[in-house]
């Protein structure tokens, strides 16, 4: 499989040793980011990294269970006969699989001054709610997302229809010179994005005929319902699994469209402070983004009584319920949902949205000087 092109921005971090830090390779499941490790791991190699200065650990191995980070460090470096002293470069993949490993990196990372330590997981809210609480100053976090739709399009060799000139402009900041893309076959690109739609946010979805045949077995099995059945309900003590996936799924269902709490708890039958909770679990778990809404102005409004709510990707939905196709009533939402996908790989995505009587701005982005752009 090709590298994703976020690979270009994780080298650098990970070959990056003058601050001492360890990289937290997080995200939501099945985005590829223990491929991005092995592309790493090559990418290391070529570059002259002797092969028996990188060591890979999977945690979820059974048969580390129960076996502490340091433990695993001392036995490879005793196996190689390497030095403390010795440039290296440590990867634990699945480092949700033990208990306090946020703790024991912390450690690692104050003791081993010439080792890079590398840590992923799946269970994206638990690897941020714990990274940031003893993580300080001693882990740069690195979030993989679904793929772009760029992505998409490299990944199954079909960028090949895109088109990009370059032309030069002037704004306040000078002259310079800027892509425009445009295609050679507009039905055919249309069509690559209904398919990035119904399969394009995870890899081995986008490449696998087979799997894209049933998607609701993949994506709901080894994505969704691991999350809501696993990794949320045992970071955040939820009992009640039926209530959050009903919650879920009315949102799904829905995403793009304006919603209220008063609406989602009369459509869902979930009361509205356990409402605000939940939402607060499946945005942490990268599963949904919620935007709030401001007026012609550019103001935000004191009460945020409504608020939009979008999946991080559209195949969310599709796995969930059915492929969609171009003609579908709910084709527009998707589509919305699938532009607003793109923006969460922009460094400041903060969205809003504005409504009023006679129109509406789907997206609306803010300035340094809280201006409406």
């Amino acid at each position: 499989m090709r590298a994703r092109e976020y690979f270009q921005l994780l080298y650098p971090l990970i070959t990056e040793k003058r601050v001492k830090r360890a990289l937290v390779l997080m995200g939501p499941r099945r985005v590829g980011k223990t491929v991005i490790l092995y592309h790493t791991i090559e990418k290391l190699i070529e570059d002259g990294i002797p092969p028996d200065n990188i060591c890979y650990f999977s945690i979820e191995t059974p048969l580390y269970n129960g076996i502490f980070l340091e433990e695993l460090v001392k036995l490879y470096l005793q196996l190689q006969s390497k030095k403390s002293t010795e440039n290296c470069y440590i990867i634990f993949d699945e480092i949700q699989y033990l208990k306090d490993w946020e703790i024991h990196l912390k450690s690692l990372v104050d003791s081993y001054h010439y080792i890079k330590f590398i840590v992923s997981g799946s269970a994206a809210a638990a690897l941020k709610l714990k990274s940031q609480e003893s993580g300080a100053g001693r882990f740069t976090e690195f979030i993989l997302p679904p793929l772009t739709f760029h992505e998409f399009l490299s990944l199954t060799n079909s960028e090949n229809i895109i088109k990009v000139t370059s032309k030069t402009v002037e704004n306040e900041n000078g002259v310079f010179n800027k892509a425009f893309y445009s295609t050679y076959n507009i039905s055919k690109l249309n069509e690559h994005f209904l398919n990035y739609i119904n399969f394009g946010g995870y890899p081995e979805l986008s490449l696998s005929k087979v799997i894209q045949s049933d998607p609701g077995r993949y994506i709901r099995n080894d994505i969704i319902d691991k999350v809501l059945m696993r990794d949320l309900p045992s970071l955040y003590g939820i009992s009640d699994i039926q209530e959050l996936n009903s919650l879920f799924t009315y949102i799904a269902y829905n995403s793009g469209n304006e919603m209220s709490l008063d609406e989602i708890s009369q459509n869902s039958g979930v009361a509205k402070n356990t409402i605000k909770k939940y939402l607060t679990y499946l945005e942490a778990a990268f599963l949904i983004k919620i935007i709030h809404r401001i007026d012609q102005t550019g103001k935000k409004f004191k009460r945020a009584n409504f608020f939009k709510i979008y999946l991080t990707n559209p195949s969310l939905r599709s796995a969930l319920f059915s492929p969609i196709n171009a003609t579908d009533d709910f084709i527009g939402n998707m589509v919305e949902t699938a532009i607003f996908s793109q923006w969460q790989h922009c460094q400041n995505s903060q969205l809003y949205y504005a409504r009023w009587q006679s129109g509406e701005v789907d997206f609306v982005s803010l300035n340094e000087k809280q201006k409406p752009a």
